[in-house]
């Protein structure tokens, strides 16, 4: 297994896009996405983000790009939510949301550690 990646964005449409772009670019890992308030409008929403984390957990981790400070705030309450255990293995990158999950999903597919894929993500933000 490699680490797991979430995308987060206020858009549906730009998570959907960044999550294709990460699959063309970095190959075929743990990956999901979720963009948008709970009715599918701007915003995000702390449920969908646990859902998305818990899509792709494993004892590898979860590195989570998010684009604004919003979807920052919610993911760290989703991450509270998984419990002490899994949330351990739950970090944010703080890396812009495209180069950081591209850089990132790279790092991740190499089998990169967690602790490597949010340093390499991180070093261009």
């Amino acid at each position: 297994m490699s680490v797991g990646v979430v995308l987060v964005s206020h858009s549906p449409l730009i998570a959907e896009g960044l999550a294709q772009m990460v699959r063309q670019m970095a190959g075929d890992i743990a990956l999901a996405f979720t963009g948008g308030d709970a009715g599918g409008g701007l915003g995000t929403d702390t449920e969908k983000i646990k859902t998305a984390i818990e899509e792709v957990w494993n004892e590898d981790g979860v590195a989570v790009f998010v684009d604004l400070g919003g979807a920052e705030m919610n993911t760290d309450v989703a991450i509270e939510l998984l419990g002490a255990e899994r949330a351990a293995k739950v970090r944010i990158a703080a890396a812009p949301i495209v180069e950081g999950a591209v850089i990132g999903a790279t790092v991740a597919f190499t089998g990169g550690t967690l602790e490597e894929v949010i340093a390499e993500a991180e070093a261009y933000g």
